[in-house]
């Protein structure tokens, strides 16, 4: 017999999973694809900040901005990477920022995971942070199939960051 609590865990996470699937194909058809090289810089930069290789990080968002042509998706793209810099350049100076004043525009909020009115968030340095990381790994993800057995492993930490929303989202 499994436990109740374990139930509920397991149907959570289902569901974190799910909604995930569902962000995925919905950036699938606003990042269909960017050259290879562009594509490594995106995972590459994710990946750096995951295993705390804050400098590597930044000088990865930087050299993946600059690749990233202008578009609407690519301007969201470009914030993530910006504010994923921030943080690596704070992290790798030994300072910890809770609200940078780097943000997603209302335009480049349609590009985020999580959006939830502005009344119910506690913490918007930690929401842009956790939707940059989102949006940068979903990119990663579509974008770089050579990355992509990297990036699965981290799918994990992906749908953990979004279940520290899901009562905002209203998925309790």
């Amino acid at each position: 017999m499994i436990p109740a609590r374990q139930t509920v865990y397991s149907i959570t996470v289902k569901r974190m999973e799910k909604f995930l699937d569902t962000y995925i194909e919905r950036m699938r058809g606003q990042f269909p694809g960017y050259p290879p090289a562009t594509a490594h810089e995106i995972a590459s930069a994710f990946l750096a900040f995951k295993f705390g290789l804050y400098e590597n990080a930044a000088r990865e968002c930087s050299h993946a901005i600059s690749l990233i042509p202008d578009s609407s998706s690519g301007a969201a793209l470009k914030k993530a990477l910006a504010i994923l810099r921030a943080h690596a350049e704070d992290r790798n100076n030994s300072n910890v920022t809770t609200d940078l004043q780097i943000k997603f525009t209302e335009a480049e909020r349609a590009f985020t995971a999580i959006t939830i009115p502005p009344e119910k968030i506690e913490d918007p340095g930690t929401l842009e942070l956790d939707n940059a990381h989102i949006l940068i790994y979903v990119v990663a993800l579509i974008t770089s199939p050579d990355d992509e057995e990297a990036l699965e492993e981290h799918r994990r930490m992906i749908v953990r960051l979004i279940s520290d929303y899901k009562k905002a989202l209203g998925m309790e």
